[in-house]
């Protein structure tokens, strides 16, 4: 459950902006719509391939 703690005199605006935050840094919108619909076994493992893919093409760091 994600929850912040208004300070003294905090504008709410602000706080809401923080709550937004937490919120999307948490990821449960993101575990939401993945559990909306159900994907087969077989597609399942080739997005996971997919990303594997992707992943590996990427630089990691960018070193100077």
């Amino acid at each position: 459950m994600v929850g912040i703690t208004l300070q003294d005199g905090e504008n709410i605006d602000k706080a809401l902006r923080r709550f937004k935050k937490k919120y999307e840094r948490s990821g449960i919108l993101k575990e939401f719509k993945k559990r909306t619909f159900f994907v087969k076994p077989s597609i399942k493992k080739r997005m996971e391939k997919i990303k594997a893919t992707r992943r590996a093409h990427r630089p990691d760091n960018l070193e100077s």
